[in-house]
């Protein structure tokens, strides 16, 4: 059997094909604008890197947030459910799932394979992938050099202000200041972890938390949720595709 998951994400669009439950290719392409039309391409690319036609295909499932306008879907499962999924496929012992898109941060615990409790952050960018965008922008580096710059601080600077909207004018501040990028990087990142991890303890994830989304690839991030949370998190080779995964999985079921 063969199944294929579409994550329809706010910034990437994921899709994964696995055969016989296991995963056998997976693309990420950017979603830019266009839901349905991302969804298109990265059926299509997926399809074609693995050699294989629709027909091939018993079972397609969509999630993320533009899971329902993914029509050629046979039909769509929530993020929750599908990051659970993903996960617990990879790392069966986990019991906590810590999740950092480009627009939202969730929290989930599981217990046995099931999700037991969940918190989701989807009315403020802080702490998301837009906000290191944004401020990755303002330190004039690139988001892939900011987990890295944080890591050669000395000492992270205290942030005030964890609003997007702010965050270049922040950032300007703490530069006038005398503070090197290195402090301010580290303080973002320290901000960031501080506020997922107030998530994570209010649902009581203390041990086996798996870390995955786009914002799981930063080491200064990673590095800083582990010290605040007092433990080390699992993360995926590519952490970005468990949503995509738990869908094409419940697909296969």
């Amino acid at each position: 059997m063969i199944s294929a998951g579409i994550d329809s994400g706010s910034a990437t669009t994921k899709a994964v094909l696995v055969r016989d439950g296991i995963d056998v290719s997976h693309i990420i392409r950017p979603t830019a604008f266009d839901f349905i039309s991302a969804a298109e391409k990265a059926y299509e690319e997926i399809l074609d890197y693995a050699g294989i036609g629709r027909k091939d295909v018993d079972h397609v499932y969509s999630t993320g947030y533009g899971r329902e306008s993914i029509k050629f879907a046979d039909k769509n499962v929530s993020e929750i459910t599908a990051h659970a999924l993903g996960v617990l496929h990879l790392y069966p012992d986990v019991n906590g799932i810590i999740d950092i898109g480009g627009q939202d941060s969730k929290v989930i615990s599981v217990n046995n394979g099931r999700v037991t409790d969940f918190l989701m952050n989807d009315k403020c960018a802080a702490g998301t992938g837009k906000f290191l965008e944004y401020t990755a922008r303002a330190l004039e580096v690139s988001i892939g050099d900011l987990g890295d710059l944080a890591l050669a601080s000395k000492k992270p600077a205290d942030i005030s202000s964890m609003c997007t909207v702010f965050a270049e004018s922040e950032v300007i501040s703490l530069r006038a200041k005398g503070l090197s990028k290195e402090d301010i990087a580290a303080g973002l990142i320290v901000s960031i972890a501080r506020r997922v991890a107030v998530m994570a303890r209010k649902i009581s994830l203390k041990k086996n938390v798996a870390f995955v989304g786009g914002v799981a690839k930063n080491v200064g991030i990673k590095n800083a949720l582990e010290w605040e949370l007092g433990t080390e998190l699992y993360v995926p080779p590519e952490p970005q595709i468990t949503g995509a995964l738990g869908a094409a999985l419940y697909g296969s079921r």
